[in-house]
């Protein structure tokens, strides 16, 4: 089990910037929150990688930046789209395979975009997409989002009964906050599917605080992890005005290797 931090945490800053400074206050295992088009060609990777290989850093996940088009390109009433949408996506499994990432986070369909689409007809689809990425070596992963279909716990369990072999999850604590469910529900949900965790703390006043600056129970968090069998990663995911000083991440992650 590795705890890790994604890039996202200091957005806006470019995101090579992101990681060089998350690499020199101590973090080794990465999530990289990929922002543009550029930033998936070839060219731009080799300096990604430049970046991490003199800490022995570990990129372990990325995120699409074209998550907010997930439901009208993978998960709209037109097929043909779908379909195209899943070609486009293997640029990001050629990205993961290329930097030594295993995960992808799929945010999936929103329940705010009018779809017919039955739960059954998504997996299906989530099923295709997950088939795509084995070809590379890589794994998607479903997340549970506030206002998407993935925040009912009963839609995780039905994924599960429906696609065994292709249900893999993401659990982000802050979203499941979000969507008035407890992340101890939604990680007992996932079970032994679950193989990523978005990790943050939370309070009375904000549903995204650093790790150790909320009221979240993280040893009763962790027994709760260590029951579904998981040893994945764990990687510390807030925004950018969720901290004041980047030596807080630091501090964070120190905390957090205490549950270890």
């Amino acid at each position: 089990m590795d705890i890790g931090i994604s890039t996202g945490c200091l957005y806006p800053m470019l995101t090579e910037d992101c990681l060089k400074t998350l690499c020199e206050i101590g973090f080794r295992h990465f999530e990289i929150f990929f922002n543009t088009f550029s930033e998936l060609e070839t060219e731009y990777l080799d300096d990604i990688l430049k970046i991490i290989s003199p800490y022995n850093a570990k990129i372990k996940s990325i995120h699409p930046f074209t998550s907010g088009f997930e439901s009208y390109l993978l998960f709209s009433n037109y097929q043909r789209r779908f379909y195209d949408g899943v070609k486009f996506y293997e640029k990001y499994f050629q990205t993961a395979k290329y930097i030594g990432a295993e995960k992808i986070v799929l945010h999936g369909l929103t329940t705010v975009y009018k779809s017919s689409l039955t739960d059954s007809e998504y997996f299906k689809r989530f099923d295709i997409l997950q088939n795509s990425a084995e070809k590379y070596g890589v794994r998607i992963l479903q997340e549970n989002v506030n206002l998407f279909r993935s925040n009912d716990i009963r839609f995780i369990e039905k994924m599960i009964a429906e696609i065994p072999q292709s249900a893999e999850f993401v659990c982000d604590v802050k979203q499941a906050v979000r969507g008035d469910i407890s992340p101890l529900e939604m990680i007992k949900a996932m079970g032994s599917h679950l193989k990523h965790i978005h990790i943050n703390d939370f309070d009375h006043d904000n549903n995204c605080v650093l790790p150790g600056k909320g009221c979240f129970d993280f040893e009763k968090f962790f027994d709760t992890i260590q029951n579904t069998g998981f040893d994945d990663d764990i990687i510390i995911e807030v925004y950018r005005f969720s901290f004041d000083k980047i030596n807080e991440l630091a501090d964070s992650y120190e905390f957090l290797k205490k549950f270890l």
